[in-house]
């Protein structure tokens, strides 16, 4: 993908290249851009992705955005070495703290969020993961919580993991350690979709394609009410949905297509 004019306001040289971004036909690709370190997530890495979409989430020219890893895998979680090279709780708390906003950044923000994976997501980059609105995955793809390998049981992951895959699935993951393949992924919920390393792309093309069909009021008020009724219980989610969908019912484009089908 092509940069075009408006990239330098979204990212900038002093970043050192860690993330790496391309912004084409309204959607925005970040590239972790780690691969030596299977894409590790660095303190400044996790600044860098979360200075990125407080930025995108106010632009009105990109509509998706896609997060994929630089080299042969998608991430690998905390960057270990630099977690124990500054032994301190509040250096921890601080971290994860971080991390836990950039994820919570990728739900909050208007556009859809696609994980793009391949190789191996482990730990913080399973969280990752589930922390996006969509994940397409290729059939070499590996995902595990493997923290409690090393005793830390990966509690940040949890939250994301525990939200998208059934409770025993999830305390399968955390509690083992062990990979599951992409099709395993899949069928718990994880990911969306599955395809060849080689058709990865155009697969993922064809999800984009779809939403970027739709209209995007729908999809921005969407994944805004999606997310918030999550939180609530059922006669509060109704109430609160019933009321998104009567705000939405009275923007004038709505108005003109409910007509368009009518007709139709």
């Amino acid at each position: 993908m092509k940069n075009n004019g408006t990239n330098t306001q979204i990212i900038n040289s002093k970043l050192d290249n860690l993330v790496l971004y391309n912004e084409e036909n309204s959607v925005a690709t970040l590239s972790l851009n780690r691969p030596k370190k299977f894409n590790a997530l660095s303190e400044e890495m996790i600044n860098t992705i979360q200075n990125i979409l407080e930025k995108i989430a106010t632009s009105e020219s990109i509509r998706i955005i896609i997060i994929q890893g630089a080299g042969k895998n998608f991430c690998a979680g905390h960057d270990l070495k630099e977690m124990i090279a500054t032994r301190q709780e509040i250096h921890y708390k601080t971290l994860f703290m971080k991390c836990s906003k950039m994820m919570m950044t990728i739900n909050q923000i208007p556009q859809p969020v696609i994980a793009k994976v391949h190789g191996i997501a482990t730990a913080a980059g399973c969280q990752l993961v589930a922390a996006c609105d969509l994940a397409i995955a290729s059939k070499d793809a590996r995902f595990a919580t493997s923290g409690i390998n090393v005793g830390l049981f990966c509690s940040t992951p949890a939250v994301a993991v525990s939200r998208n895959i059934p409770r025993k699935k999830a305390m399968e993951l955390l509690l083992t350690g062990e990979f599951i393949d992409s099709d395993t992924a899949l069928s718990w919920g994880l990911i969306n979709r599955v395809s060849p390393l080689e058709k990865l792309d155009k697969e993922l093309q064809k999800l984009v394609n779809v939403i970027l069909s739709k209209p995007n009021i729908a999809v921005k008020t969407g994944k805004k009410m999606f997310y918030k009724q999550l939180e609530r219980n059922m006669e509060d989610a109704y109430a609160y949905a019933s009321r998104i969908m009567a705000c939405n019912m009275m923007e004038e484009d709505v108005n003109e297509r409910v007509k368009s089908f009518i007709k139709k």
